[in-house]
């Protein structure tokens, strides 16, 4: 199969080539928009990020989201040198530079800086960090449901590289996407260090069992915003859901499977290493949780 899709495929966009994108402060056309090539980002991959999805004006759960680029950067000891309330100013700046209202997504990203010398030890970003975001016009477009491959990279545990941190280093989740492309898929189903169904390199997993929503505990996933808030809808309307370990012979006999983020809100999978889940189309609880999430967009954003 060559049709490949993404969980992160959108129409295309001419307004896009023409975006202005913030960058230390400094709004600029997307033909300027550049960092050093001795930036900590570029050299080593330091940074952290977060994406967010602007609905009818309002940027979805902006908070939780802004809080949880904040908490990464305390954990890799990154000095973001902005304060919440003033990362959300930029945010809307941007937003009003770009005219955009909605179908619009925003890529935050934060790095240790300029080194002063091409190595690894973070003493040598000595001028400040970098942060720049990237907003493009973006409607979802994906005309099948998803098809996945189970492949050997896992997200591992949090003493090597903690999965819940969304670091720019993303070269494990990269390589899994293309092992999942050489084996026909779209995207990557990755385990977890006890062999226990996971989540994928770009997306949180959950499968729907005789009406019941299983997803990973979430020890070794992103603690994804879309993901919890898919899990509180399910507890708020009588949907049984669980966090629990479960297996490829699990997966494969589900009723129905999909996956959760930013981008993509709730994107049915088809097939699974070759086996076809449920009618390979959206099942009736995904077709539930998407319409129960849109509401909430349109209520809390």
């Amino acid at each position: 199969m060559t049709d490949h899709v993404t969980t992160h495929q959108a129409e295309e966009d001419a307004r896009n080539e023409t975006i202005l994108i913030w960058v230390n402060g400094r709004i600029v056309p997307k033909s300027e928009a550049m960092v050093s090539v001795y930036d900590s980002g570029f050299m080593l991959g330091d940074g952290v990020w977060e994406g967010i999805r602007l609905y009818d004006g309002k940027w979805a759960f902006l908070d939780e989201h802004i809080e949880r680029l904040f908490e990464a950067a305390k954990a890799i000891d990154l000095d973001i040198a902005m304060t919440p309330e003033s990362v959300k100013s930029a945010l809307l700046e941007t937003q009003k530079a770009n005219s955009m209202q909605t179908d619009a997504h925003a890529r935050l990203m934060v790095t240790r800086g300029v080194k002063v010398r091409p190595f690894q030890h973070p003493s040598l970003s000595r001028s400040g960090p970098t942060m720049v975001i990237i907003m493009e016009h973006s409607r979802p477009k994906i005309p099948r449901p998803i098809r996945l491959a189970t492949v050997p990279h896992m997200r591992g545990l949090p003493m090597t590289q903690d999965p819940k941190l969304n670091s720019h280093s993303k070269l494990n989740c990269i390589l899994a996407c293309i092992a999942a492309e050489k084996a026909g898929a779209d995207e990557a189903l990755m385990l977890d260090v006890h062999g226990f169904v996971n989540t994928t390199n770009a997306c949180n997993f959950f499968i729907v069992r005789k009406g019941e929503v299983w997803t990973s505990t979430g020890d070794y996933c992103m603690n994804g915003i879309t993901r919890q808030k898919v899990i509180d809808l399910c507890r708020a309307n009588g949907i049984p859901v669980h966090e629990r370990n479960f297996s490829l012979v699990d997966t494969y006999s589900a009723d129905e499977a999909f996956l959760t983020g930013t981008f993509g809100a709730q994107t049915p999978v088809g097939e699974i290493d070759g086996r076809l889940i449920g009618t390979g189309q959206m099942g009736p609880v995904t077709e539930r949780l998407r319409a129960l999430y849109k509401d909430l967009v349109a209520r809390c954003a």
